[in-house]
């Protein structure tokens, strides 16, 4: 089963979804990019603090798996890509990938409008079909995480209108992703402390 190629730590903390034969892909062809994101999956955890950190700007739950990539040579990637037919050349829009090495690109979906999906599949898509990117990585949060935010009373600030798993997979099998391989990481319950 895919999943076992994650280790058991992985496999039972996250929910893994894949497509495309993503994770065998990811493993033999790309073993030191493969290890790299094990690393940051396995040493992540859900702190309370940062779940019910007051104000504005960029959440600290992100930081915590792209910071450790950041330091094996992961990137913010923006891609510039044009096209000539009949000598009109024409700009292709694409996104900034979060996280991108060697022909992976990662996503960390937190809490974005669920919008973020369809710029996040389309841009795998399109760059899959450039031959710029293997395969796409997405890691976002469980449903089952809305517990806990009902408990910590921030529900509102985390409610069904951001993105969560089981929005990202109705895309997905809607075929909005194209051809392009992917894995997704759902964050479980069981990575949260409430004492941190």
């Amino acid at each position: 089963m895919f999943k076992e190629r994650f280790g058991k730590f992985i496999e039972e903390n996250y929910e893994i979804h894949e497509f495309g034969n993503a994770s065998a892909i990811f493993k033999h062809d790309y073993p030191t990019e493969f290890n790299e994101l094990k690393s940051s999956l396995e040493n992540f955890t859900l702190k309370k603090s940062n779940l019910v950190e007051k104000g504005g700007g960029k959440s600290k739950i992100p930081p915590t798996f792209e910071d450790p990539l950041y330091k094996n040579g992961w990137i913010e990637k923006n891609f510039d890509i044009s096209i000539s037919l009949d000598g009109v050349e024409s700009k292709i829009e694409t996104h900034k990938i979060d996280c991108f090495k060697n022909k992976i690109g990662i996503e960390v979906e937190w809490n974005n409008k669920t919008e973020f999906y369809d710029r996040d599949l389309n841009n795998f898509r399109v760059l899959h079909s450039l031959n710029a990117l293997d395969l796409g990585i997405i890691i976002t949060r469980c449903d089952e995480l809305n517990d806990i935010f009902r408990t910590l009373d921030i529900y509102s600030k985390y409610g069904e209108s951001t993105t969560i798993l089981n929005k990202l997979l109705s895309k997905v099998r809607s075929g909005s992703l194209g051809g392009c391989p992917l894995l997704i990481f759902g964050i479980k319950k069981s990575l949260y402390r409430d004492n941190l």
